[in-house]
């Protein structure tokens, strides 16, 4: 943020904005609420080499750039250095479902092989996957796998390695990860693949290191408005009354971080879901996060929602 002379008051970034949602504050607050009134600045004649290293050195992405006058010229930001490096975190992608609200147009081809814009949801994940490089990929497989197998194959058209983790029957949205158990030696992904989003999940994973958490759960700010007139009683007397209220809410977004330990607590073949998974980590006391994804996101589970992202496919087609 500026002012009319084009001197610095502040900066808002990623993470300003996703500590802004956990204390309570919504995308319409005003900047001045989240932002950095003393951020970390370079000069705009800096070596380049020496602009990096700032950013490296107090673990930032972005850094403003000023002139002599103290006047903001650019942002540098680490996109400029470089295309993000290969990095071996794996990253599981649970498509073994069988797409029953979709019915019947999964009769014949799993929901992550609906296409958008001609392209399959799951090839936009993986394509999105590979852009911020991710390459070690998994993917849970059940119903008509073969499909999938035989379109995405190893994972080299799209510079991945792809494996494949087999489920003979529905497990559940962790319980195909029981296989998993031993393989990862550092914390890994997981993600529903009938989300679209363009969420940066190294930002994801980075936040994960920094809680030191078990777990971190992607979460988005639900709301809705009741249309009525709300009535509070406490017994037969009426306390208050607000006039259709908005009432805002965190909910899962299908995106996990995990530590490799989470793994112990599933058993081979067995079903389990998610949240009863994490709900015994929190119960055995250690930390689950929650990582607020402000980015667009869909869910694509019903008609409407594929409709959607089929009305605005260059949104997912060319990021």
């Amino acid at each position: 943020m500026i002012d009319k002379n084009d001197n610095l008051l502040g900066v808002v970034t990623d993470g300003d904005i996703r500590r802004g949602i956990l204390d309570g504050k919504s995308l319409d607050s005003r900047v001045v609420e989240l932002m950095n009134a003393n951020p970390k600045v370079a000069r705009s004649d800096s070596p380049t080499e020496e602009i990096i290293s700032l950013l490296n050195r107090f673990t930032i992405r972005h850094v403003p750039l000023i002139d002599g006058k103290d006047r903001v010229v650019a942002v540098f930001t680490t996109v400029d250095a470089l295309h993000p490096s290969a990095i071996s975190t794996p990253v599981v992608l649970m498509a073994g479902g069988r797409g029953q609200r979709l019915y019947p147009l999964t009769k014949d081809i799993p929901k992550p092989m609906l296409p958008i814009g001609g392209v399959p949801l799951l090839e936009i994940i993986l394509r999105g996957l590979s852009n911020q490089g991710f390459v070690n990929v998994y993917i849970s497989v059940n119903y008509l796998a073969e499909i999938i197998m035989d379109h995405v194959g190893d994972g080299e058209s799209l510079g991945l390695k792809v494996q494949y983790v087999h489920e003979d029957k529905p497990l559940g949205t962790a319980g195909a990860l029981a296989t998993l158990q031993g393989k990862f030696t550092e914390p890994f992904i997981v993600m529903n693949s009938d989300l679209l989003t363009h969420v940066d999940l190294r930002e994801m994973l980075s936040f994960h290191r920094k809680q030191g958490a078990q777990a971190t759960i992607g979460v988005r700010e639900y709301h809705f408005q009741v249309p009525f007139g709300v009535v509070n009683l406490n017994g037969p007397m009426v306390e208050s009354m607000v006039e259709k209220p908005l009432h805002r809410s965190m909910v899962n977004a299908g995106i996990y971080a995990l530590e490799p330990a989470v793994l112990g607590k599933l058993q081979p073949g067995e079903y389990a879901d998610m949240p009863t998974m994490l709900g015994q980590v929190i119960e055995e006391g250690h930390n689950v996060a929650a990582f607020p994804i402000h980015e667009v996101w869909l869910d694509v589970g019903r008609p409407e929602d594929l409709n959607e992202a089929r009305s605005d496919s260059a949104k997912w087609t060319t990021s």
